[in-house]
């Protein structure tokens, strides 16, 4: 038999929520000493033990106290359980989209605003029955198979990740610079890399794709990052001075 003091010590949970137990019927003591000391026997460390294994598996107390008797239906229990935790993992990951979202939309803007804030929030939780009804209607079977390589706001991977670093670049660029000055030129050379490295052989595909983007509401729909429209017609303006002057000198990439 071990008084209360001792039980706390050799689990790690406190007198206090010992005694919580307690008072709401999920772990009564044994006995108690002539001082009014709370002793607790063999039986009782081994439902403790039971309380600390459910709690871990994401049991609230009121449910634990049903689940301590034999004649409860544990494989309902853990059926409905183990839904509980999956949908949670669910939320945790749109949660974690969007905070990747938010993260990355900061690095490309350079601050955020409650409108903002608000698309890509949208965009993070957007259905992906209503992207892939929209995408089946406009693309083939191969350029779907495409647009599971482009770059994506609430993804961390080093594609997604560069495509917003040269779009952060660009835009702490505009404030200062022309659509046709070498520093951004340097950057639309690399995106122009970029995409034949990864999509080499299928120019029409990233043609649809730029038109598109130029779209407000097709790229909602397509669930693309919102750009702003000045910022886009800055990249448009970008990407056609740098294909003219390699154009004209011949250059086969174009």
């Amino acid at each position: 038999m071990l008084v209360i003091h001792e039980v706390s010590k050799q689990t790690g949970i406190s007198v206090r929520t010992l005694r919580y137990y307690e008072e709401i019927g999920l772990l009564f003591p044994t006995a108690k000493t002539e001082g009014g000391h709370r002793l607790y026997g063999e039986e009782e460390l081994k439902t403790l033990q039971q309380i600390v294994f459910l709690k871990t598996l994401g049991f609230r107390l009121k449910e634990i106290q049903p689940l301590l008797n034999e004649s409860w239906d544990w494989a309902a229990s853990l059926d409905h359980q183990l839904a509980f935790v999956q949908a949670e993992q669910n939320k945790l990951k749109q949660m974690e989209s969007a905070i990747l979202g938010l993260q990355h939309a900061l690095t490309i803007e350079g601050s955020l605003n409650e409108s903002l804030i608000q698309k890509i929030i949208k965009l993070s939780i957007q259905e992906n029955g209503k992207k892939q009804t929209f995408r089946q209607q406009i693309f083939s079977e191969t350029d779907l198979k495409l647009i599971q390589k482009l770059p994506n706001i609430n993804r961390n991977d080093p594609h997604s990740l560069e495509w917003i670093s040269l779009l952060g670049q660009l835009r702490e660029l505009k404030e200062s610079y022309d659509a046709g000055s070498a520093p951004v030129q340097r950057i639309i050379k690399r995106m122009m890399e970029k995409a034949a490295e990864e999509y080499k052989g299928h120019e029409s595909f990233l043609e649809k794709m730029w038109d598109i983007r130029k779209s407000s509401s097709q790229s909602e729909q397509l669930g693309l990052y919102p750009l702003a429209e000045d910022f886009l017609h800055f990249i448009d303006q970008a990407f056609t001075i740098y294909e003219a002057k390699n154009i004209s000198k011949g250059d086969p990439q174009q």
